[in-house]
């Protein structure tokens, strides 16, 4: 299951973010096979204001298992966490999702049977 967290950084914190850095990205490498995508959400000005990663975990509970030992989370750096399952169709995974989504829809319209698109 794919699993969207978005973390929103506490105001002020970015000095407790720059020291927590190393230990966070040391994490994220250990768990480089299970994250699919992530980085820093940024201000306006370009400084850090959060995070957001998708991870691949069996379940929610081993997402939430995930973020309990995670640095910036361990560090009490966040003000807000989101969790999320999702479904991944870009990049492609797997490769023709889309175009079968786009048939589903198509076909949707047009009142033929078949199968409703998941949203």
């Amino acid at each position: 299951m794919l699993i969207l967290v978005y973390c929103k950084d506490k105001p002020g914190g970015l000095p407790l973010r720059r020291a927590t850095r190393a230990e966070h990205l040391e994490y994220m490498i250990a768990a480089r096979d299970r994250v699919v995508f992530g980085g820093p959400l940024l201000s306006e000005e370009g400084e850090p204001v959060g995070s957001v990663f998708a991870l691949n975990a069996a379940s929610r509970a081993e997402a939430e298992a995930f973020l309990a030992a995670e640095p910036y989370c361990v560090a009490g750096l966040f003000e807000e966490v989101r969790v999320h399952p999702m479904r991944q169709m870009v990049p492609e995974e797997p490769a023709g999702v889309l175009d079968r989504e786009l048939a589903r829809e198509r076909a949707a319209a047009a009142g033929a049977p078949g199968e409703p698109a998941p949203r």
